[in-house]
């Protein structure tokens, strides 16, 4: 529902001004202009390296755990991947406080949704309100991954910070990404098994970690099927190989 507001500055909807016909359901984010010109050095950010596979059985998502702000670690124990509905998580890699405010908005769009309609939204649908959030504005810098199972199968969305969206077999983000696409190019195939995603996803992590500054301190790994989202950490990332 929306918040009433004053309509005397605005035109009538009948008259023509359907502006928030497209709106989220939780309302407006005045707080766009204000963080698109904020100093990159004043928010804390996850730095990051995350990673998402598709197999035949379901979905793998991998992260590290080090946050940063400027050139200093601000934490060694960040959760970069959460559930945000009955089979599916998002891993964020950008601005910890815009991921945050996206996550929450994201939850309570999903419960709004199953509410009123009696079902779960489909891995399509929620694709497309994580890419209007991002294109919104309100969520810079955040550049997610989402992954998830509906009737259709398991999915792998990589979104881009302003709301670019694609399906793919498997993708990366984060300041550490290009060393860990070189690893999945290397050992993804489309039957692997759940268990042989986790440890492909630990060894893309693993080599991010190694070389970006900003990636470390552990992984977390989120493994998504039809029955749910199973979410792990381990500060050793030998114990996922």
């Amino acid at each position: 529902m929306r918040t009433p507001g004053d309509f005397s500055s605005n035109l009538d909807a009948l008259n023509g001004d359907h502006s928030n016909v497209f709106g989220p359901e939780l309302g407006e984010f005045p707080e766009t202009e204000r963080r698109a010109q904020a100093s990159p050095d004043e928010e804390m950010k996850t730095g990051t390296t995350t990673v998402g596979l598709k197999t035949s059985e379901g979905v793998v998502l991998a992260t590290d755990m080090r946050a940063s702000m400027g050139y200093m670690v601000s934490s060694k124990d960040v959760q970069k991947v959460e559930q945000i509905h009955p089979t599916a998580a998002l891993t964020i890699a950008g601005s910890v406080s815009a991921a945050q405010s996206l996550i929450r908005s994201l939850k309570a769009e999903t419960s709004l949704y199953e509410t009123r309609r009696g079902q779960d939204m489909s891995m399509q649908a929620l694709a497309t309100l994580l890419a209007n959030f991002l294109r919104s504005g309100a969520f810079f810098v955040v550049q997610p991954i989402l992954g998830g199972v509906d009737e259709e199968g398991p999915h792998v969305y990589s979104m881009d910070a302003l709301g670019g969206m694609s399906e793919e077999n498997y993708t990366v983000t984060g300041s550490g990404s290009q060393y860990a696409l070189g690893v999945l190019e290397q050992h993804y195939e489309e039957d692997l098994s759940i268990e042989e995603a986790k440890t492909v996803a630990a060894k893309a992590i693993q080599s991010a970690v190694e070389r970006d500054l900003a990636s470390g301190n552990g992984i977390n790994v989120a493994v998504v099927t039809d029955e749910g989202v199973d979410i792990t950490r381990h500060k050793d990332i030998a114990k996922v190989l």
